[in-house]
């Protein structure tokens, strides 16, 4: 198994680039070469005639990286749909081999790989693959980026339900304040009861608009 990690979130709007993103700035900073990828993204603006994958580019700049922007991100739409979707409407088909050859360029000049999903662990990259199928054939462990309130217990289960069917490796899960959460009850008791009901460790709590990431960083090395 290539040494990095796949991120994944509950939901979209999770806040997963802002993890990822400081992940992959704590990992430089403790001088791990990691290399970064955001196979597909959508709801990109268009300048110039040319789409621009703001989370893709923010990943980059985390990581201090100089790989071809094709490369880190292979596929981008500007209809913030699911990727399927998205690539429907501009008459296009994603390709997982396209996805995984970038991906093993990627991995063979890095020591170490964030690859972030979009949107949960089922959004649809073809008709017949899902962001499941591409972990699993990247065979990297997923770290799951959830919100800390109401309903997150369900929608972080059923994300861990869906990676254990398959066998995948589960690192952990990380609670991310994206907004500016009151932490009410359901904020306090969601995390224990995340991590006792299916036994998989909270890595890490992150604040909103956070600037320290070294504790989720060292979970991962």
């Amino acid at each position: 198994m290539k040494k990095g990690i796949f991120i994944t979130g509950t939901d979209t709007g999770i806040g997963k680039t802002y993890v990822a993103a400081g992940i992959a700035e704590a990992l430089r900073q403790s001088m791990l070469d990691v290399g970064v990828m955001k196979p597909i993204e959508t709801g990109c603006l268009k300048r110039a005639e040319k789409l621009i994958p703001g989370d893709a580019l923010r990943l980059i700049r985390a990581a201090d990286v100089h790989d071809d922007l094709n490369l880190v991100n292979p596929y981008r739409f500007s209809k913030p749909l699911a990727p399927s979707v998205a690539a429907g409407f501009e008459h296009k088909k994603i390709v997982i081999k396209r996805i995984m050859k970038a991906y093993w360029t990627l991995s063979r000049r890095h020591d170490f790989m964030i690859v972030e999903g979009a949107g949960g662990i089922m959004v649809p990259l073809t008709q017949k693959a899902t962001y499941l199928d591409l972990a699993q054939v990247m065979q990297l462990p997923v770290l799951i980026v959830a919100r800390p309130g109401l309903g997150t217990i369900n929608h972080t289960l059923l994300t861990i339900s869906a990676l254990r069917a398959r066998k995948i490796p589960i690192t952990g899960v990380a609670i991310n304040y994206a907004q500016d959460w009151k932490r009410e009850l359901a904020e306090k008791t969601s995390p224990t009861s995340i991590e006792k009901i299916s036994g998989v460790r909270i890595l890490d709590t992150i604040s909103h608009n956070s600037v320290k990431f070294n504790v989720l960083a060292g979970c991962l090395k």
